[in-house]
This record gives structure tokens, sequence and C-alpha cells, in this order.
């Protein structure tokens, strides 16, 4: 399928059945990959279970095999159905947002920002329920090997685009919330050696753009854009564009420019 403006946007429920057919598909056309396809997403029943296999396929190594992150991704989405939800949500977000995915599948199979960010989240649901040490060990398995380093503990929430991944940092007190943009190599730190809550709040909707560093216990606020290669120490008003080292408010922006994607300023 080719996307085009004019593509109809599935609902959440109706995604897993337009992977299974792109899935199919691809089987078709492609019959060395059919193996993995069948493995990845045609032999499950549910997307949820299919995850969990890509994710612990993606995962394992020689301390952690397989079927143990299978399990604690199981017990994960059956504790927390909302991180399943938030999942589809994701996928759905940079098939509307990316003009590179053509396909639903391909975030699932394929892209490092959709996939680390499902695996924070069950380190994140793992930090919650006091099992520190695996959510810190998940931590550095993601960080191998997907160069995205974002602690288990940061608070995120559902129809977030993390788009290329690629350097991508983000401290234990940040919090992002639904419908927010992230691009590669931004950073959402601290300052320094601060204690407690000291890292960025990313509000609804906003738009980080290409190497961004948001640094100090600070809001982008809801609607904002930061300006590729920026430097903010400062908070960010709603809807308000910022550009520059230090960042500074260069215009407004459109309502929600985490969907449009829109690097250019007013």
């Amino acid at each position: 399928m080719v996307k085009t403006s004019n593509v109809i946007k599935l609902s959440t429920d109706q995604t897993w059945s337009r992977m299974r057919l792109e899935a199919a598909t691809a089987a078709a056309q492609e019959p060395i990959l059919a193996s993995f396809l069948h493995a990845t997403i045609l032999n499950h029943e549910t997307f949820q279970a299919a995850l969990s296999y890509r994710l612990a396929q993606k995962l394992s190594d020689g301390e952690m095999n397989a079927m143990l992150w299978r399990e604690v991704m199981g017990a994960a989405y059956q504790d927390e159905p909302r991180n399943v939800e938030a999942a589809l949500a994701d996928l759905l977000a940079v098939f509307e947002r990316d003009p590179a995915c053509h396909e639903y599948v391909q975030p699932f199979l394929y892209f490092k920002g959709y996939l680390s960010l499902q695996a924070q989240r069950v380190a994140n649901w793992l930090w919650r329920h006091d099992r520190r040490a695996l959510a810190l060990f998940l931590q550095s398995r993601m960080s191998e090997l997907f160069g995205v380093d974002i602690h288990p503990a940061t608070r995120i929430g559902k129809g977030v685009f993390i788009d290329h991944a690629t350097g991508v940092v983000i401290g234990e007190t940040a919090v992002i919330e639904d419908d927010v943009s992230i691009l590669q190599n931004v950073t959402l730190g601290g300052t320094g050696k601060e204690t407690g809550d000291r890292h960025p709040k990313i509000r609804r909707g906003a738009l980080i753009s290409v190497g961004a560093k948001v640094l100090g216990n600070i809001e982008v606020g809801e609607g904002a854009k930061v300006g590729a290669g920026s430097v903010v120490l400062n908070s960010v008003p709603p809807h308000c564009t910022v550009a520059g080292i230090p960042a500074k408010p260069v215009g407004d922006c459109a309502k929600s420019p985490a969907k449009t994607m829109d690097q250019a300023f007013d």
C-alpha cells in the first residue's frame, strides 16, 4: 500500500487486522521473509502476543533469553492493558506522521524508535512494581540495542512518535504527554547534579526537533515547537516556537505541530 493524503486512517481495533493482511501479502511477495513474518505476526492471535514476541526476540542475549523476556512482557500487558492501547496508538502516530512509513507493519518490525518506546513502557511497569533491578537491566539492553537511553521511571503518554531515535536521551523525572513527537539526537535532561524532580515536562502535542536539548525542570507547553539544534533552558509557553542557543521565542505555531511535523519557523 502506498500512503497518500487520502489514506483512510484506521482505528486501534482495526490495526491488528490490517497488519496481518500486510504481513501475509509481504510473505507471498517475498518468500525469503515468509518464515520471519509468520513468526513475528501471522502465528499470533493478538497484537499483544505478537508485540511480546517481537520485543523478546530483539532484546534476547546471553544473559536473558527470549522466553524469559516474553514472560515479562506478557505479565506487563496482562496487568496493565493500557500499555497495549498505548502501543497501538504509538503505531498509528508513526504511520500518520512519518512519510517514510507506508505500512502499519513497518514500525512494528523495523523502526527502533517505536520498539524502544515499547520496551521503555515495560521497563516503567517493572520500575513501578519495585522490580527496579530488572527495569535497569532492560534500560541498559535497550540502550545497547537501539542507541536510545530512556530511564525506566520516565512517564510517557500515548500516541508518541520518536523518529529515527538514534541518540535520544530522556531522564528519570521527565514527563512526555500524549501526541508528542521527538526526533533524533534529542536530550531531555538535567542541568547538572540536582536531585529530585529535575527533568523537562513535555506537554501534549509538542514537537521537539532534531538535536534539541531541553534541560532542567521546565515545561515545553502544549502544542509548542522547539527548533532543530536548540538549547532550551527556560519554559516554553503553549503554542510558541522557540529556537537558538539559548532558545528564544521566534513565533507561534499550529495547534499541534507534533502531528504536522512542520519544522519551519512561522
